[in-house]
């Protein structure tokens, strides 16, 4: 288990790592304005997500068929190739190349969870997957904290500590890692399983939580507005350099994991989780105008801790749907979720990059802030009038 933890930790660290220092490296080795880099960013971001997207049937079905540990194994060999390749890219088509590789190393979440599966007993894998929860948290405060320190270094020293943590990794798990899933349990390769549109099937099992779908989609494109722009944004409109733009980065991972360890339970067992969810979008909403008139560097980061209350959705929408179907539709529901993902991290990249480009060449650089505040206000009005009513919650 301890392998497994630290596997998904290298992976979100080493997602984090990259995001103080793309900017600099994109302009080092392309040239043009910070907003050109942005669009390419965004790019960067797509040809990532779409590499998940598909890797991870595939990733899922070849752990069934040959056991978990030799999938897990080459995922940790690619993270550090695509790491490789990013440190000594000389060119921007190697940084494509590069994520690529990182996008189908990122299939390893599900091996991963199928692993914490095989080695514990059913009544403790709630706890047990929330430790998977801690290690992706952990990774994206370290990552970007790591990030901005290496970038005194240059932009490319971050890259190979990374591909040094993950040969690390590599090495732990052919040494120390045994199987998890005996011969005994597997099952053949089958390509229909592993086609990775097979996976919007399962949306349309779930037709009685069509509206909190749509308000899951949306607002998951509105988040991706952070990881699509935050570090473009700091540079563009304050002149930030990588070592604060990763400060802010982790004081953005540490609020939010405050948030949902000492308040999210609490605010729902108050409120409910529909009014919860409105209250996180009405918080998102306001923290995303506020961020495009931004002036100063310390509102930024006041910003950042009113905006940690954002985390009171998703696990509002979870509740809410989870209640939606009915038993026999939850692993289908589950499908609909993680396809609706997929989809948002492919079209949020483009859209935000795109905006916040546009939007600082036309004297707003904030503009992809009020592209994401808009996605979710429209989120909310979804909430207020189709999932309150059906709850039969009084207006507050």
């Amino acid at each position: 288990m301890p392998i497994v933890l630290a596997a998904v930790l290298i992976d979100t660290i080493g997602f984090g790592i990259v995001m103080p220092v793309l900017p600099t490296l994109i302009v080092q080795l392309k040239g043009g304005t910070l907003s050109d880099a942005a669009r390419t960013g965004g790019a960067l971001l797509i040809a990532f997500a779409a590499a998940q997207f598909f890797a991870g049937p595939i990733f899922g079905s070849l752990g069934d068929r040959f056991g978990r540990r030799p999938v897990l194994l080459a995922a940790m060999i690619a993270f550090a190739v695509d790491y490789g390749l990013m440190a000594f890219a000389p060119t921007v088509g190697w940084l494509f190349l590069g994520r690529i590789f990182a996008g189908v190393a990122g299939a390893i979440y599900g091996p991963a969870n199928a692993v914490l599966a095989d080695v514990t007993p059913p009544e403790k894998r709630g706890e047990t997957f929330g430790l998977m929860g801690a290690a992706f948290g952990a990774g994206f405060i370290i990552g970007p904290a790591i990030g901005g320190l290496l970038a005194g270094f240059g932009p490319r020293a971050p890259f190979v500590v990374a591909a040094a943590l993950a040969v690390l990794n590599a090495v732990w798990m052919a040494v120390a890692m045994p199987e998890t899933l005996a011969p005994a349990d597997r099952r053949a390769f089958d390509w229909r399983r592993a086609n990775a549109f097979g996976a919007f099937k399962p949306v349309f099992h779930a037709g009685g939580a069509t509206p909190l779908l749509v308000v899951a989609f949306l607002w998951q494109l509105g988040q991706m507005v952070y990881p699509a722009t935050w570090a473009f944004w700091c540079e563009i409109r304050f002149g930030w350099s990588p070592h604060m733009v990763g400060l802010s980065l982790a004081a953005s991972g540490v609020t939010m994991a405050l948030t949902q360890v000492f308040l999210t339970g609490r605010v729902i067992r108050r409120f409910g989780e529909a009014r919860t969810v409105m209250i996180g979008m009405a918080v998102a909403v306001a923290t995303f105008v506020a961020i495009n008139f931004a002036t100063a560097g310390w509102m930024v980061f006041a910003l950042i801790a009113l905006g940690s209350l954002t985390g009171l959705v998703f696990p509002g929408i979870n509740a809410l749907l989870s209640r939606s179907v009915d038993s026999s539709n939850q692993g289908a529901l589950q499908g609909g979720m993680a396809s609706l993902g997929s989809v948002a991290e492919v079209i949020g990249p483009l859209a935000m990059t795109q905006t916040l480009a546009f939007g600082t060449e036309h004297g707003t650089p904030g503009a992809a802030f009020l592209l994401a505040a808009a996605l979710a206000a429209v989120a909310a009005v979804i909430v207020a009038t189709r999932v309150v009513q059906r709850e039969g919650i009084a207006p507050a």
